[in-house]
């Protein structure tokens, strides 16, 4: 058997030589490789990629994915490691902890998980944690904390991200078609995206063997530009503009081009969000965060084809 060990990355060169060094430090029950997809970095990723190749221990070998975002990056690394059993994913802000692989391998060849996943710790250093940022605002950050206890996962009550997930590479080889949703690409910094969820709900909706291991656990650590309020707001921007163009269906009923209990949803929020902030509630940027997917999925809204375009054409009778 071989695990394929791999993570997508952009410009973050001075994260690597820590990162491949604790991806070469896991023990595994099987033979493992480590890949890097390099996204058209434009620092000195390659030049540093080349010179840990060459060092002792777990081969790496990388890869330049021409096509820009994450969404490309993933489905490339799932298309290099076709050959392996099991492909496991972290993310390059990321550092892996000890067991990680050991849980997966486990979970997947013991267990018959066909998809397991694990904990994901926000790590603040070297920055202060900001006073307003409240543990429930973790998850936004791709925190991952479902407990002590390994669990069999059977609806999106619980999510798994890409931060730290393992998949049996037969759900990739067996469906061609089963790949990361190019709707949901994330170029460069931006905020959003969104494909891993769109992915996990997939694979549920497919009856996949689901399961979670706290043993398998990452170190994410935090840039300083999203520890602000603004990141929070337009990731929920974003994720509503994918919201309203790809998952709303079209109203029966519109006002302006818009379905009237959307709009309805918006004048709440905005109302209930400007009185918390008024009065310095606790949970106003919470509500924020709503209205601002609102607003997004009204804009996402207005990108669907209209009715009239989506509506199928009548047949022409004959003479």
């Amino acid at each position: 058997m071989m695990l394929t060990f791999a993570f997508c990355t952009f410009n973050r060169a001075d994260r690597l030589e820590a990162l491949v060094s604790a991806m070469r430090a896991q023990a595994c029950p099987i033979p493992f490789e480590i890949l890097a997809v390099n996204n058209n970095s434009r620092d000195n990723t390659l030049e540093v990629l080349e010179r840990l190749a060459a060092l002792p221990g777990i081969a790496l070998r990388h890869v330049t994915e021409t096509a820009q975002g994450i969404v490309p990056a993933r489905n490339r690394a799932i298309s290099e490691a076709l050959r392996s059993d099991i492909l496991v994913f972290i993310d390059d802000d990321e550092l892996p902890t000890p067991g990680l692989l050991d849980a997966a391998c486990d979970a997947i060849i013991n267990e018959g998980a066909q998809c397991v996943g694990g904990r994901v710790q926000v790590d603040f250093t070297p920055f202060d944690r900001p006073r307003w940022l409240s543990d429930d605002l973790l998850g936004f950050l791709a925190e991952v904390e479902h407990g002590d206890e390994s669990m069999w996962l059977t609806d999106d009550s619980r999510l798994l991200w890409t931060a730290n997930i393992a998949y049996d590479m037969r759900l990739f080889r067996d469906d061609p078609d089963l790949r990361f949703d190019r709707r949901y690409n994330r170029v460069g910094v931006d905020v959003g995206g969104g494909e891993d969820a769109v992915m996990f709900r997939e694979l549920l909706s497919r009856g996949t063997r689901m399961r979670y291991r706290p043993e398998m656990k990452t170190r994410h650590f935090i840039e300083e530009w999203r520890l602000q309020r603004m990141y929070f707001l337009r990731l929920h921007y974003r994720a509503g503009l994918r919201f309203g163009e790809f998952s709303l269906d079209r109203a029966g009923r519109e006002v302006l081009g818009l379905p009237p209990f959307l709009l309805r949803q918006l004048f709440a929020h905005m109302a209930r969000w400007l009185s918390m902030s008024v009065r310095r509630q606790r949970g106003a940027l919470r509500q924020g965060m709503n209205a601002a997917h609102c607003f997004g999925s009204l804009r996402g809204y207005l990108r669907k084809p209209s009715s009239a375009a989506t509506a199928p054409e009548t047949p022409a009778s004959g003479n």
